[in-house]
C-alpha cells in the first residue's frame, strides 16, 4: 500500500522501535521476576533448598506470564478498529492487569519495603506497650494518693488519745482510759494501712524501673540497623517480659486493699468497756466512744469512695506482641509505603503506556491512509505485471503515445474490426495491422 509521507514516517517508525519495545517488555519483566522472587522467599517456610527452588519457579512464571500477557495485548489492541471489540480488549487487559498485581505486584512491594514496614510494625508494637507501661504505672500510683487521707486520720486518732491522756480533753478526766485505748486503736490500724500503701510505692517504683529498662531495649531493636529477622525474634522476647512486667505492675495496685481496709474499720469497729471508776464517768467514756464510732464510720466511707474512684479506672488490656512476615507487613501500613507500592506497580503496568501508544500510532496510521485516492492504490501484483508488459514493449520497439488532447473521432468508411489493432510507430507514422486472432494470450509481442 503507497502511504503519504506522515503515514510512510508513523509505519517505519512503528517497525524501527519494535525491537526496543521487545527488549523494554523483557527487562521489565525480568526485573518482576526478581522482585517477585525476593518477596516469596520472604514468606515461604521450609528448608533452604526448597524455598529457594519454589520462589525461583513462582518468579520464573511470573516472569513469564506477564511478558506473553503484554506482547498479546502490544500486538491485538492497536490492530482492532471496532469499538465493541476494542472495548472488549480493554476489559480484557484490565482483569490481566488485576490478576497481575494480585501474583506480582505485592510481592514486588514485599521487596521493596518489606523490612522498612516490619519496622514500622515494631516501632507501633513499641509505642503501644510503652503507653500500656505508662497507664498500669499511673493506676499503681493513683492509690499512693490515699495516702495523705490515711496518714491524717492516723495523726489525728493519734492526737486525740495524747490529748486525752494528758489532759482529758474528751472525757475531762486524765489518764489512760477506755477512750485513749479506743483511739491509740484506730490510730494503729490506719498507720498500718499507711504503711502498706507506703511499701507498695517502692514496689512499683522498681517494676516500672524495670519495665523502662526493657523499652529502652526494644528501641534500640527498632533503630539499629541490619537484617530485620534476628531483631524482630529478640523484640519479641523483651516484649515478653515487658508484659509481664505491666501485670506485676498491676497486681501491686493497693486500692482494693485499703477499701478491704476502711471497710473494716467501721464493720469490724469493736469499743471497750467504759472502765471509769464512776457512773458519772462511765458514762462520759461511752459518749465518746460513740463520737469516736461515728467518726471511724466517716473516715471509712471516705477511704472507700476514694478507693470506688482508682478501681473504676479500666485496668490495661494484656498486650502480645503478634510477628509480621515482610508481606503482611507491607499490606497493613501500605498508606505509609505508598511510593514503594507505586513502584512496584509500575513495573508490572508500564506497558500500559506503550499499548496506548501503538494504538494511538496505528489509528492516526488508518486515519493518512483513508486520506488517498482510489487512483494512487496499487498492489504489488499490479505494479510487477505492469512493469513486466512495459519491459516487454520496449524490447519489442512498440510506444503507445500519450496525446496531449483528447483526439477527435476519425471519420471511416469502414469500422475496424475487433481482430485487429492499429499500432501507430514514431518513425513512419504508418498503421501495422495485428492480427490478435492469428496468436495465442500468452505469446510475445510480434516485432513491427
Amino acid at each position: 500500500m503507497q502511504l503519504k509521507p506522515n503515514a510512510y514516517r508513523l509505519n517505519e517508525t512503528v517497525k524501527g522501535v519494535e525491537t526496543m519495545t521487545r527488549f523494554a517488555l523483557a527487562v521489565l519483566a525480568l526485573a518482576s521476576g526478581v522482585y517477585t522472587y525476593l518477596g516469596v522467599r520472604g514468606i515461604l517456610d521450609g528448608s533452604a533448598s526448597f524455598v529457594f527452588f519454589a520462589a525461583i519457579i513462582y518468579s520464573a512464571a511470573v516472569s513469564v506470564a506477564i511478558y506473553a500477557f503484554w506482547s498479546f495485548m502490544l500486538r491485538f489492541v492497536p490492530l482492532v478498529t471496532s469499538g465493541t471489540q476494542r472495548i472488549g480488549l480493554f476489559l480484557t487487559m484490565a482483569v490481566g492487569c488485576c490478576m497481575i498485581i494480585a501474583m506480582s505486584s505485592w510481592l514486588n512491594a514485599a521487596a521493596l519495603a518489606g523490612s522498612a514496614a516490619t519496622e514500622q510494625h515494631l516501632a507501633v508494637t513499641l509505642q503501644g506497650y510503652a503507653e500500656d507501661l505508662d497507664k498500669a504505672h499511673s493506676n499503681a500510683l493513683a492509690a499512693q494518693s490515699l495516702l495523705p487521707d490515711v496518714q491524717r486520720a492516723a495523726e489525728r486518732f493519734s492526737g486525740l488519745a495524747a490529748d486525752e491522756r494528758e489532759s482529758g480533753a474528751l472525757t475531762g478526766t486524765t489518764g489512760s482510759g477506755s477512750v485513749v485505748q479506743l483511739l491509740t486503736q484506730m490510730g494503729t490500724q490506719m498507720t498500718q494501712l499507711g504503711t502498706t500503701i507506703t511499701g507498695s510505692r517502692d514496689e512499683v517504683a522498681s517494676l516500672f524501673e524495670q519495665g523502662s529498662a526493657r523499652l529502652a531495649s526494644m528501641r534500640e531493636l527498632v533503630s539499629t540497623p541490619g537484617a530485620i529477622e534476628p531483631r524482630a525474634d529478640s523484640f519479641q522476647t523483651e516484649a515478653v517480659q515487658l508484659s509481664a512486667i505491666i501485670a506485676a505492675l498491676q497486681q501491686t495496685d493497693v486500692a482494693a486493699s485499703v477499701k478491704r481496709a476502711a471497710a473494716d474499720l467501721s464493720a469490724g469497729f469493736i469499743a471497750p468497756v467504759a472502765n471509769g471508776q464512776s457512773a458519772d464517768l462511765v458514762n462520759r467514756q461511752d459518749q465518746v466512744m460513740e463520737t469516736v464510732r461515728a467518726s471511724v464510720a466517716a473516715q471509712s466511707a471516705a477511704l472507700s469512695a476514694a478507693a470506688d474512684e482508682i478501681l473504676a479506672t479500666p485496668a490495661v488490656e494484656q498486650r502480645r506482641y503478634v510477628p509480621l512476615s515482610s508481606a503482611e507487613a507491607v499490606i497493613r501500613y501500605w498508606q505509609d509505603f505508598i511510593p514503594s507500592w507505586a513502584g512496584a506497580i509500575s513495573i508490572d503496568l508500564l506497558p500500559v503506556v506503550l499499548v496506548l501508544v501503538l494504538m494511538i500510532v496505528h489509528d492516526a496510521m488508518r486515519k493518512d491512509s483513508e486520506s488517498l485516492e482510489e487512483a494512487e492504490n496499487i498492489t504489488a501484483a499490479e505494479m510487477l505485471r505492469a512493469l513486466a508488459l512495459y519491459r516487454k514493449m520496449e524490447a519489442a520497439g512498440v510506444v503507445l503515445p500519450q496525446p496531449l488532447t483528447t483526439p477527435a473521432e476519425p471519420e471511416v468508411d469502414d469500422p475496424v474490426t475487433v481482430e485487429e489493432v492499429a499500432v501507430v510507430t514514431p518513425d513512419d507514422a504508418t498503421v501495422t495491422s495485428i492480427d490478435s486472432a492469428s496468436r495465442k494470450r500468452t505469446e510475445g509481442p510480434r516485432p513491427a
